[in-house]
C-alpha cells in the first residue's frame, strides 16, 4: 500500500488532502444540524425542509454544473465550489429563524453542486489506470474515517464551547481547504496527465 501511495501524483495528492479537509470541517456539524436547527426554532418539519432544500439544490447543481465543466475550466469550477462552502458556512453564524437555515442550506446545496462533480471528475482523471481501486478506496476510506472524528470533535467544540465557534472553525478550515485545492490552477499541474503518476 505505500508505494501505491508513494506512486500518486501531485494533483491526485491535493484532490485527496483537500477533499479530506473538506469532508472534516463539513463532517463537523453532522448531527449536531438537528439540535441547532431547534436551537434557532426549528421544529421537525423545518429541519426536514431544510435538509431537502440542500439535498434538492444540490442534485440540480449537480446536473447543471457537471454540463458546463465540461466546456470551462473545471479546475475554477472546483474552486469556486469550495470557496462558497466557506462563505455559506460563516452564513450560519447569521442564522436566527428557521427561514434563515433554509436560506443557507441552498447556498450550500449550489457550492456543493459547483464542486462535486468536477471533483470526481478531476480526482478519476488525474489517478492513473492501473490504481483506480487503491485510489477510490484511499478516497473512500479516508473520507469516512476523518469524518467520524469530524463528528466527535464537532460534539465537543458545541458541548465545551459554542454553535459560533463551531462555524468559525468550519468556515476557517473550508478556506484553507479551497486554497489547498486552488494549487490545481497553476499550469505546470492541469497539463499534468494520469501517466505522469508513475
Amino acid at each position: 500500500m505505500k508505494n501505491y501511495y508513494q506512486l500518486m501524483g501531485k494533483p491526485e495528492r491535493i484532490l485527496l488532502w483537500g477533499s479530506n479537509l473538506w469532508l472534516f470541517a463539513d463532517g463537523m456539524l453532522g448531527p449536531l444540524f438537528a439540535v441547532f436547527s431547534q436551537k434557532v426554532g426549528g421544529n421537525v418539519l423545518d429541519i426536514s425542509w431544510a435538509w431537502a432544500v440542500y439535498i434538492g439544490v444540490t442534485g440540480i447543481f449537480v446536473i447543471i454544473a457537471g454540463a458546463v465543466s465540461d466546456r470551462v475550466s473545471k479546475e475554477k469550477m472546483l474552486v469556486t465550489g469550495y470557496a462558497l462552502t466557506a462563505v455559506f458556512t460563516f452564513c450560519y453564524l447569521l442564522v436566527s429563524k428557521p427561514i434563515h437555515l433554509l436560506l443557507v442550506q441552498a447556498g450550500l446545496g449550489l457550492a456543493l453542486g459547483l464542486s462535486n462533480p468536477t471533483w470526481f471528475a478531476l480526482y478519476d482523471l488525474h489517478t492513473h489506470p492501473d490504481r483506480k481501486g487503491f485510489s477510490w478506496g484511499l478516497e473512500d476510506g479516508t473520507g469516512k474515517m476523518i469524518t467520524a472524528l469530524a463528528i466527535l470533535i464537532g460534539g465537543v467544540i458545541v458541548r465545551y464551547w459554542s454553535f459560533k465557534a463551531l462555524f468559525i472553525i468550519m468556515g476557517t478550515l473550508q478556506v484553507f481547504a479551497a486554497l489547498y485545492q486552488a494549487q490545481l490552477l497553476r499550469k505546470d499541474l492541469k497539463k499534468l496527465s494520469p501517466s505522469s503518476a508513475d
